[in-house]
């Protein structure tokens, strides 16, 4: 009997090592004081950064234009 959810995508989490200049090192510690000061919750810079690229990643109309353009293009 079909299901009418479909199996879930792979979501295992992927490590990714990165390195930063200082100058934006700091502008993520600051970003993550602000963060606790709004919400009351601390979480530490390396772990709003999945959502804060998540974010950017989700409004760049162009990058969802070009991804869309390359996905095509590598199955054809």
């Amino acid at each position: 009997m079909p299901l009418r959810l479909e199996q879930l995508p792979d979501r295992t989490p992927v490590r990714m090592n990165l390195s930063v200049d200082p100058d934006l090192a700091s502008a993520l510690s600051d970003y993550a004081e602000i963060y606790r000061q709004t919400y009351g919750v601390e979480e530490k810079p390396e772990a709003l950064i999945p959502a804060m690229l998540e974010s950017f990643l989700g409004s760049d109309a162009g990058f969802k234009r070009a991804r869309k353009a390359l996905q095509a293009s590598t199955k054809g």
